[in-house]
């Protein structure tokens, strides 16, 4: 990235820090406290339970962080990664990576009033995330997206999932209804055959598709006629419907391909140099780890 200089690769794993340090042309570190004094800012990628005794030296020392979703694995955890970056008045973003999904920003300002949302998210079984079940590791991709889209609050949910071959959840649906009336119906598995990743909106007289890893929307639209549905009078002619009844036109939006995750790098970069607030702040990324955490428990509850 243009000024931007990979200062170090810091992994436990020792091959992995020099295998990655030495394809770009960088310094092999092994304990992230090195970093510290050498470094304008961090992201930080490592399991969950992690994020929050890594980040805080950091934020603590005044260097911003981008930190992995979820923020933290609790929300007293995620509380203290927030204040310690309000004290000392620097950066803490949260890789929320659809958020910087070319498709999405072209979507969004074409959402006025969703009424009712339907996510799915599909992967196949990987060992990875492993700590965590798929709630925090999938779907708290949508629920940031859907929080953040609909300008309202969870006024109650439902929740149901299984562990299938781990002995947490590796599948979950949740019913998400808010006080405006939206309702989101969002699925998640890592255990599925077929990798899938796509919203749907409805909304008055609109619906509109997007499906991430493809980077494609489709937005249809009512389109009515002047005339009445029923015989006109005036022009001595019957209901033509071809010309009087509503229609629904629409199709695919162009959307230009970019890589979210470089996208998502640009925007910490130019926060930290700008002095401005990230697209996904801290708050946000607590926000979508409190309505996780409601839906496990509403799971766990069940199981």
């Amino acid at each position: 990235m243009p000024g931007v200089e990979l200062v170090a690769v810091v992994d436990t794993n020792r091959s992995r820090a020099e295998e990655i340090a030495s394809a770009h042309g960088t310094l092999a570190l092994y304990d992230a406290h090195e970093l510290l004094g050498r470094v304008g800012a961090v992201t930080i990628a490592v399991p969950t339970e992690l994020h929050r005794s890594i980040a805080l030296p950091f934020l603590k020392a005044r260097v911003p962080v981008l930190v992995e979703k979820p923020i933290a694995r609790s929300l007293e955890e995620a509380d203290e990664m927030i204040d310690a970056a309000g004290d000392a008045d620097v950066v803490l973003a949260v890789g929320h990576t659809e958020r910087f999904n070319p498709a999405l920003a072209v979507a969004r300002p074409l959402l006025t009033d969703p009424r009712f949302i339907e996510v799915h998210r599909l992967g196949a079984f990987r060992e990875r995330s492993l700590d965590i079940d798929v709630v925090f590791d999938l779907m708290i991709h949508d629920l940031d997206v859907v929080l953040s889209l609909v300008n309202s609050d969870v006024e109650s949910l439902d929740a149901v999932g299984v562990p299938v071959v781990t002995n947490r959840v590796d599948i979950a649906n949740a019913r998400l209804k808010f006080a405006n009336g939206c309702i989101a119906n969002l699925t998640a598995s890592r255990i599925s055959r077929e990798q899938v990743r796509k919203i749907r909106f409805f909304q008055p007289a609109s619906y509109l598709s997007i499906d991430y890893a493809a980077q494609k929307v489709d937005l249809w639209r009512l389109v009515t006629g002047d005339g009445p549905a029923s015989f006109d009078a005036a022009q001595d002619r019957p209901f033509d419907a071809a010309q009087d009844r509503p229609s629904i036109e629409g199709g695919e939006i162009a959307v230009p391909n970019e890589e979210p995750l470089a996208r998502e790098l640009a925007d910490f970069v130019d926060a930290v140099v700008s002095r401005r607030a990230p697209l996904v702040t801290g708050e946000a990324g607590r926000r979508a780890l409190e309505v996780a955490e409601q839906i496990t428990d509403k799971i766990q509850a069940a199981i």
